[in-house]
């Protein structure tokens, strides 16, 4: 399985389309039981006599697999929230109850990551792909930092103070409200940022060179419009 967010310490990640889901093996491991015993659990609610209908065992249980210490394969399942939950019922005590509050707050941190990686993905495409790239396990401040400081050079605020300025429903792109100008410079700002995350690790040395850059933009336009 795709994994576009790798796995955390708890085995929180995120696939491909964009959804949390937890390794079975790491669910074992913190809840202090074998993964048979995980796995026969899971096994009991795909059964038909679970009282779970197959559409909820084929949407939240994903057969995935592993290579064990032999090379042998292994069969474990990425579980989502909802399996989870269900798979977690029957997890009893207060040691469980801790590990139950655990990955339900992991599985709202990983959730929220990855709207902020939606979006940034409409907003900046081409910045997101190279951030998951120069970073193994990229936070959700990759992304919304990158992003923030463009929109803040563009149009003098981040997304959000954009979106609470112009009364834009919360979460929702920025994109359409920009003029043409502003939408060519934060294309034109991307890209030279792409180049500057691996030659320039400070971030505020980036934003240096990307108000720099803008201020020549504008000069040469002025420049331009002058001659005409």
């Amino acid at each position: 399985m795709k994994e576009i967010i790798p796995k955390d310490a708890y085995g929180v990640f995120a696939d491909n389309h964009d959804v949390a889901l937890v390794d079975s093996r790491y669910v074992a491991q913190y809840f202090e039981k074998e993964h048979k015993t995980v796995l026969r659990n899971i096994d009991a609610i795909l059964g038909v006599d679970s009282g779970f209908s197959p559409e909820f065992g084929r949407h939240n249980f994903v057969p995935i697999s592993y290579k064990d210490q032999q090379n042998r394969k292994q069969r474990c399942y990425a579980i989502t929230r909802d399996g989870f939950t269900a798979l977690a019922m029957g997890f009893t005590g207060k040691k469980a109850a801790k590990f139950k509050e655990l990955y339900i707050r992991r599985f709202n941190e990983m959730e929220r990551f990855i709207r902020t990686l939606v979006l940034t993905r409409k907003e900046f495409p081409l910045l997101t792909e190279n951030i998951k790239l120069l970073h193994d396990n990229p936070k959700p401040y990759h992304f919304s930092n990158e992003c923030d400081m463009i929109n803040r050079i563009v149009t003098g605020m981040s997304a959000k103070q954009f979106r609470q300025a112009n009364g834009i429903e919360k979460g929702k792109s920025i994109r359409p409200y920009l003029n043409d100008a502003q939408i060519q410079l934060m294309e034109t700002l991307q890209k030279v940022d792409i180049g500057l995350l691996v030659s320039v690790p400070d971030f505020e040395q980036r934003k240096r060179y990307l108000e720099w850059y803008k201020m020549k933009l504008e000069e040469k336009a002025v420049g331009e419009q002058t001659a005409a």
